[in-house]
């Protein structure tokens, strides 16, 4: 039997049809000479609605983000927009791409350590780096409904229940939230206008580590759960959920991807100081700092704000932020804004897509469907 996790790309660069096919194998392995499209005509078609959602979902974000782009050029003069962008010094533009590098490789890491922590140990850095950046586009989905895909997949390469695959989702986004408040802390301080959304926020994030962890009172909630007769059929799921979440949520891992999430957001937040400096502000441990804090907390803002990747949410509140810490004129707040989301969400949401392009089988597993192709790879012949 082959194990799934070391198929090779090969294998995996079929087109759907081919893959499909093997589902109506002969026992010897070989394929019917009738064509798919004649056999599975209504897997396909599932499949095929499957992908157009996630796409769609993805469509929803992409419309958003030029509403937004569109919108703010409007409100601060798209002539003098251009005219700020035109003169930004440019070769400042490889070292903020790869400060934003060095947040997604940080955050790499962190996936990395938590999909190993639930039991998935033998994946390769490979094929993790490839679910992890192929879910880069997920987050531009309405409510970021779209990134518990990245389970579906890890299930696929792992066997891992999808159950116990969602929490890392979750936590990413936990522990992400908490570096970045960390790292806005002394801004939130000097400014303390800031104070109930940051003290909300972070009541809300401990609260959910904090019930993960008192292990008694999330059985006795299960077990209420499980005589209800609506969520009683999904008790084994929540178990499994649970369970991940007990155990990603440990004081060390908490501690490790906190510490992560605070160098690799503190790579961005740099990164938004260059942008300032390329438009013009001069350098000094101020803006640096206040590069960083208005930075974090936007990206608190947004994610806070559960628009898809934060939009319209993050930009306001950054050029807002920019105009009352720094004093900041209309056009260079929202030209700052436009190029820091371009060198890191549009950036991210680039490198994403190029990964599901070029692996498209990557959409067209869903919870169902990931069993079956997991079999076809497990019964084909070594």
């Amino acid at each position: 039997m082959t194990n799934p996790n070391h198929v090779n790309n090969a294998y995996w660069s079929q087109s759907a049809d081919d893959l499909l096919t093997q589902l109506h194998s002969t026992p010897q392995g070989l394929a019917t000479p009738v064509p798919a499209s004649a056999i599975i005509s209504p897997l396909d078609e599932r499949k095929g609605l499957h992908v157009r959602r996630i796409w769609s979902k993805i469509g929803v974000g992409l419309a958003l983000g030029l509403a937004v782009i569109v919108g703010l050029a409007l409100f601060a003069d798209v002539r003098a927009v251009v005219n700020v962008i035109t003169v930004f010094h440019w070769p400042y533009a490889p070292l903020i791409l790869g400060l934003t590098l060095f947040n997604y490789t940080l955050r790499f890491f962190k996936w990395h350590y938590y999909i190993r922590l639930i039991g998935a140990e033998k994946i390769t850095w490979r094929d993790s780096l490839r679910l992890f950046i192929g879910g880069f586009p997920l987050a531009l989905s309405p409510g970021k409904i779209a990134e518990p895909i990245k389970a579906v997949w890890l299930k696929h390469y792992t066997a891992l229940p999808v159950a116990r695959g969602i929490p890392v989702v979750v936590a990413e986004r936990i522990s992400d939230g908490l570096a970045v408040l960390l790292l806005s802390t002394l801004g939130v301080i000097a400014y303390p206008q800031y104070w109930p959304s940051f003290v909300v926020v972070l009541a809300g994030l401990l609260a959910v580590i904090t019930l993960s962890q008192v292990r008694p009172a999330a059985l006795w909630m299960l077990g209420v759960g499980e005589r209800l007769p609506m969520v009683s059929r999904f008790s084994r799921h929540l178990h499994e959920f649970y369970e991940s979440m007990y155990q990603l949520f440990g004081l060390k891992s908490t501690l490790i991807a906190v510490g992560l999430g605070m160098v690799s957001w503190l790579g961005e937040g740099i990164g938004f100081y260059f942008v300032l400096r390329g438009l013009g502000l001069p350098p000094s441990i101020q803006t640096a700092s206040i590069a960083i804090f208005v930075l974090s907390f936007s990206t608190v803002i947004g994610a806070a704000s559960s628009m898809p990747g934060g939009l319209g949410a993050a930009e306001v509140s950054i050029a807002g932020m920019l105009a009352l810490t720094l004093g900041a004129p209309e056009e260079i707040a929202v030209s700052a804004t436009l190029l820091i989301r371009f060198f890191t969400l549009w950036f991210g949401v680039a490198l994403g897509l190029v990964v599901l392009l070029s692996s498209p089988w990557l959409l067209l597993l869903d919870v169902s469907s990931s069993a079956t192709l997991s079999h076809v790879v497990e019964e084909r012949p070594s």
